[in-house]
């Protein structure tokens, strides 16, 4: 089958999909199953959330950003590499670490190697993580004490991240998004997820906020339209 024949198909199963999305917001209980009725493809699709906050991008004191451990996990294993040497690197690959390094993992990510999800550092290891920047802050990937993953122990936040351990930050027009499960979970587990997340984002209002902070909350997958869940 050609692609031009898999595209067609593609989209008119999509706008197929469209007609059911609901057109007003709908509790998380009825979002959750419009997601599953909306699951007619072969392969487990990715749930993720996006929740629009009525913050200020621009101010640094209003940045949302973080990391939180899901309840239920999110459907897949993470790869975490891990800056660290002595105890902790040895604690790291115990964890579960897929790469633990110094300079010889500096040099690879350099090169431009970034297939792994999570890149923690110990604390001493930032003067050689640090002019990695370029190539890992565009990604999401850079190391930072406010996420958690620059840390003393390392061996913990690889066990997070292996546990379903999901990280965020909002982008410039105040959405905040993050992968909180599989089309594949129980309807009860992936609603515990969502709740679980913006429980957490919540907890983060900054104070300089003003107005309403979660202005709007939306949850799609991996090839389904989104659907709107009522505040």
């Amino acid at each position: 089958m050609n692609t031009e024949i898999i595209m067609a198909k593609s989209s008119k199963r999509y706008r197929t999909l469209l007609d059911k999305q609901p057109k007003q917001p709908v509790s998380l209980a009825d979002a959750v199953k419009k997601l599953g009725d909306f699951n007619n493809t072969k392969f487990d699709q990715t749930v993720e959330i996006a929740i629009r906050l009525g913050i200020d991008p621009k101010q640094a004191d209003q940045i949302v950003r973080g990391s939180v451990v899901l309840p239920n996990g999110i459907g897949r294993t993470q790869r975490v590499v891990v800056f660290a040497k002595g105890d902790m690197a040895k604690a790291a690959e115990e964890a579960g670490a897929d790469e633990v390094g110094q300079e010889d993992l500096a040099k690879k990510i350099k090169d431009g190697w970034t297939d792994f999800d999570a890149c923690i550092a110990a604390p001493d290891m930032m003067g050689l993580v640090g002019p990695l920047g370029k190539v890992l802050g565009p990604r999401g990937l850079m190391p930072s004490p406010r996420a958690g993953t620059v840390t003393p122990d390392v061996a913990k936040v690889v066990g997070e991240y292996k546990a379903g351990k999901v990280e965020f930050r909002n982008d410039n027009a105040g959405i905040v998004h993050a992968v909180v499960g599989k089309l594949s979970f129980e309807p009860t587990k992936l609603q515990e997820n969502v709740e679980s997340f913006m429980k957490f984002i919540e907890s983060l209002k900054p104070q300089t906020c003003k107005g309403v902070y979660v202005q709007s909350v939306a949850l799609s997958a991996t090839m389904s339209p989104s659907v709107m869940v009522a505040a």
